[in-house]
């Protein structure tokens, strides 16, 4: 079995990593540095769980694509896709470079709609699968200084809305865990979130939900 984690890092993307793994998926990490994917691999290592690094921009269809690509050749097709690539550069509406919302969107939304293409002919094929994707409370109340990462949330959970509707009748679990609050506060560590994750993940068919909100 084969998880991967689009948007790997310290705190729900390795967290997402030890979820799986502790239940016995390998773990593809796609993240950004080498080092820091290094890093990860090892921890996980130690803690007997098997994973391996790929480098990509999440913001970058080529990179992205080449990743999974990589992937597919070296592990296999992916059984689980677990989406938590983003970015929150500050800046209210009236004053957000336009930039800094593109890059936001593409990274958020833009990229979890390749990874998805990517993993799903694989999964339609078997009609088995789950693509989860971390969401944020920014899609449900807006934050003005937050303003890319709001409409990058948003833009994220229409998808994942419409991708639940266009496979209701598989097997395919498609779900959004909407992060209400800090992640790191109190209830909302990322080891307590993870068991949301994974809680969808067991769910079956006929039983699905599409999102839970965090608390």
């Amino acid at each position: 079995m084969i998880a991967v984690v689009v948007g790997a890092g310290p705190g729900m993307g390795l967290a997402l990593a030890q979820r799986f793994g502790s239940e016995g998926f390998t773990v593809a990490l796609i993240a950004r540095r080498q080092d820091a994917l290094a890093q990860y691999v090892t921890e996980l290592a130690q803690a007997g769980i098997t994973a391996v690094g790929f480098t990509a921009d999440s913001g970058s269809e080529s990179s992205l694509r080449e990743a999974f690509a990589q992937i597919r050749a070296n592990l296999g097709d992916p059984d689980v896709l677990l989406f938590n690539a983003s970015i929150n550069p500050s800046g209210r509406p009236d004053a957000l470079p336009v930039q800094d919302a593109v890059e936001a969107f593409t990274i958020g939304a833009v990229g979890a709609l390749i990874a998805a293409q990517e993993v799903l002919p694989a999964m339609r094929q078997r009609d088995a699968g789950s693509l989860l994707f971390t969401g944020g409370g920014l899609a449900l109340k807006p934050w003005p200084p937050s303003t890319a990462l709001g409409m990058a949330k948003a833009a994220l959970r229409n998808l994942v809305a419409s991708l639940a509707a266009d496979l209701a009748d598989t097997n395919i679990h498609v779900a959004t865990v909407i992060i209400n609050g800090l992640v790191g506060k109190p209830g909302f560590e990322p080891v307590v979130i993870a068991d949301r994750f994974w809680a969808l993940h067991q769910q079956p068919q006929g039983e699905f939900v599409a999102e839970v909100i965090h608390p």
